[in-house]
C-alpha cells in the first residue's frame, strides 16, 4: 500500500513537469520543419531538447515500475507505455519520437483524475492536426511528385484527413506520408466517435434527470390527492357528528 502510494504521488508531482516537456518538444520539433534555413547549431539543439524530452519519460515510467507494488501487472497493462519507451531506440527517426513522444503523453495524461474528457480529446485534436501536419510537411516537402509544400498545405491536409472529407487537393505521394495519413483517418474517426459518444451520454443524463424530476412530482401530487382524500373523509366523519349531535 506503501509503494503504492509513493506510485500515485510520483505520478501526482510529474504530471505538468512532462506537460512542459512535452510543450518544449513541440517547439522543437516544429522550428526546423517551418524554418528549414536554420541555423545548424539550432537544428542540433532540437535533437538534443527532443532526446532529453523521451529520455525524460522514459525515466519516469522505470521510476514508475520501481514503485508499482506489481511490476509484471504494471508491465503488463502498460504495455503501450513501454513500447512508445522502446520504439525510438529501434531507429534513430524524428518522426519515432515524436510517435512515441505522444503516445506518452496521451498515457500519462489518461492517469490524470482532473482532466475531463472533453479536454483530453480538445488536446488530442489540436495535438494531432499539429504534429500532423509538421510530420506530412517533413516528409512530403522534399518529394518530386508531392503538392504538400507549405505549412498551410500540411495544415489543411491534416484538417480534411482527420475529419475524413478528404478533397483530394493535397495528398501524399511517399509511403510514409500515407502511413501518417492512415494514422490520422483513423484516430480522426476515433476521436469522432468519442465526441459523439459524449454528446449521447449528455443528452441520455439530462433526459433522466427530466426523467426523475417528473416523476417525483408526480409522486408529490399522488401523495398531496391522499393527503386531500384522508382530510375530506375527515371532514365528512366530523360533519356527521356534529348532525347527530
Amino acid at each position: 500500500m506503501q509503494q503504492q502510494s509513493a506510485q500515485l504521488r510520483w505520478e501526482h508531482h510529474t504530471q505538468r513537469p512532462l506537460f512542459g516537456l512535452a510543450l518544449a518538444f513541440a517547439v522543437a520539433y516544429a522550428v526546423p520543419i517551418v524554418r528549414p534555413d536554420a541555423d545548424r547549431d539550432v537544428v542540433e539543439l532540437c535533437t538534443v531538447v527532443e532526446w532529453v524530452v523521451w529520455a525524460a519519460f522514459a525515466l519516469d515510467y522505470g521510476v514508475r515500475l520501481a514503485l508499482a507494488p506489481h511490476r509484471r501487472a504494471f508491465i503488463r497493462t502498460h504495455w503501450l507505455d513501454l513500447g512508445a519507451v522502446l520504439l525510438p531506440m529501434l531507429q534513430p527517426m524524428r518522426l519515432l519520437r515524436l510517435v512515441s513522444t505522444l503516445l506518452l503523453v496521451g498515457q500519462r495524461a489518461r492517469m490524470a483524475s482532473q482532466i475531463r474528457l472533453t479536454t483530453y480529446v480538445v488536446g488530442a485534436v489540436v495535438g494531432l492536426l499539429m504534429f500532423g501536419s509538421l510530420a506530412v510537411l517533413s516528409v512530403e516537402r522534399d518529394s518530386p511528385h508531392g503538392n504538400i509544400r507549405t505549412l498551410g498545405d500540411a495544415v489543411w491536409w491534416s484538417f480534411t484527413t482527420m475529419t475524413t472529407v478528404g478533397y483530394g487537393d493535397h495528398a501524399p505521394t511517399t509511403g510514409l506520408g500515407r502511413m501518417l495519413a492512415v494514422g490520422l483517418m483513423l484516430s480522426g474517426i476515433a476521436l469522432l466517435g468519442v465526441v459523439t459518444a459524449n454528446i449521447a451520454a449528455w443528452f441520455i443524463a439530462r433526459f433522466e434527470k427530466d426523467d426523475i424530476e417528473e416523476r417525483r412530482q408526480t409522486e408529490a401530487i399522488r401523495e398531496l390527492t391522499e393527503e386531500v382524500r384522508a382530510l375530506r373523509g375527515e371532514l365528512a366523519e366530523l360533519k356527521g357528528t356534529l348532525v347527530e349531535r
